[in-house]
């Protein structure tokens, strides 16, 4: 994949419109993880050349989003996970962060799933641009 085609991807990812505090939030991982794949690209000397080795590269030696999340590669603190996905309101009644989200996940559960979209986000541009 080349340097233009990570621009591209960029630029596409940078002229979306997220209309919830989510969707800005999955927008702003992809842009992260889209830095992550660039670095181990430039370092490796190699891009990625399929879905599976661009999977690989996001991932970064996480087995799935939800072992990148808890293990400590992205937001660490159930506050700045809030303040990054919740709107306004979600954020008053989770006292920002200090409650969990719902009762079935944690924070970082939280987290997890809008890595995952925001992977999703990558792979479609990604094949898009192929």
């Amino acid at each position: 994949m080349a340097a233009n085609k990570f621009e591209s991807i960029r630029k596409e990812l940078e002229n979306m419109k997220g209309r919830s505090a989510w969707e800005r939030g999955v927008i702003g991982y992809a842009l992260e993880i889209l830095d992550q794949v660039e670095e181990r690209s430039e370092y490796e000397g190699q891009e990625p050349e399929t879905i599976e080795a661009l999977n690989d590269y996001m991932l970064n030696g996480a087995e799935d989003w939800k072992q990148a999340s808890w293990g400590g590669s992205y937001e660490i603190y159930d506050g700045d996970i809030a303040e990054r996905l919740c709107n306004p309101s979600e954020l008053k009644k989770t006292r920002n962060g200090e409650r969990r989200p719902n009762s079935r996940e944690e924070w970082l559960d939280v987290q997890a799933r809008a890595l995952f979209q925001a992977a999703n986000k990558i792979k479609k541009l990604y094949r898009k641009e192929a």
